[in-house]
């Protein structure tokens, strides 16, 4: 019988991180005298790599420029980080979740479009680090909603679609999960409307922690 694998977006799922995310893509923005778009804009694309994000808030500029603004997004957060001012709080219950999971014979995973080191220092800082057995990033992979991501997850943890599920908060991890056939959960709390998470063929949408636990059949 193959593993059961549960597998989280981080942005918007598993943090809560549009405070610090907003702040250094308006500073990547103003740095290059540019209009930064506004929260909805930035939010709306949170999930995807990000020079594909970029690409999607400045299409006219060209793809040499969407990867420049993105090195000087990268240095914000950066900065940020070094002035104490990253701001990425747990969601409430999703601490206890990853350790029920875990304590339940479920194998976990991420699959975010930050970078490995984003991610790492962003579950170092809660003590989740050691739940996840496997760690996809933008740093390897295409951008959601390819599958590439969740293929490798399942392939370290010898899982397979029928016994993985995806959680996320936005389209893209949705159509990721279905790209690759696996479970599809969405979750109400982030950056995509309940809505549009249905549209694009969740499953279900849990809107806390307890229905989440509920829709992935944790104990």
């Amino acid at each position: 019988m193959s593993n059961r694998l549960a597998v989280f977006d981080c942005d918007g799922t598993l943090v809560d991180s549009q405070h610090s995310i907003c702040m250094a893509m308006t500073r990547a923005f103003e740095g290059e005298k540019l209009t930064p778009p506004d929260r909805a804009r930035i939010l709306s694309v949170v999930g995807l790599s990000l020079p594909l994000a970029i690409a999607r808030l400045l299409p006219e500029a060209q793809a040499d420029f969407h990867d420049h603004l993105s090195e000087s997004y990268k240095r914000a957060f950066h900065r940020l980080r070094q002035d104490n001012a990253v701001s990425e709080p747990l969601y409430p219950g999703i601490a206890d979740l990853i350790r029920d999971l875990d304590a339940d014979g479920w194998l976990l995973g991420v699959a975010t479009g930050k970078s490995d080191r984003g991610l790492a220092l962003c579950l170092g800082h809660h003590g989740i680090h050691a739940h996840f057995i496997t760690l996809q990033t933008a740093d390897r992979h295409p951008s959601k909603p390819h599958p590439s991501m969740l293929l490798t997850a399942m392939a370290d943890a010898g899982a397979v679609p029928e016994t993985t599920v995806m959680i996320g908060d936005t389209s893209y991890d949705i159509d990721m999960a279905l790209a690759a056939g696996t479970r599809a959960l969405g979750v109400g709390w982030g950056y995509h409307a309940p809505s549009d998470l249905i549209a694009a063929g969740a499953h279900s949408v849990a809107m806390d922690s307890g229905e989440l636990r509920t829709h992935i059949g944790a104990k």
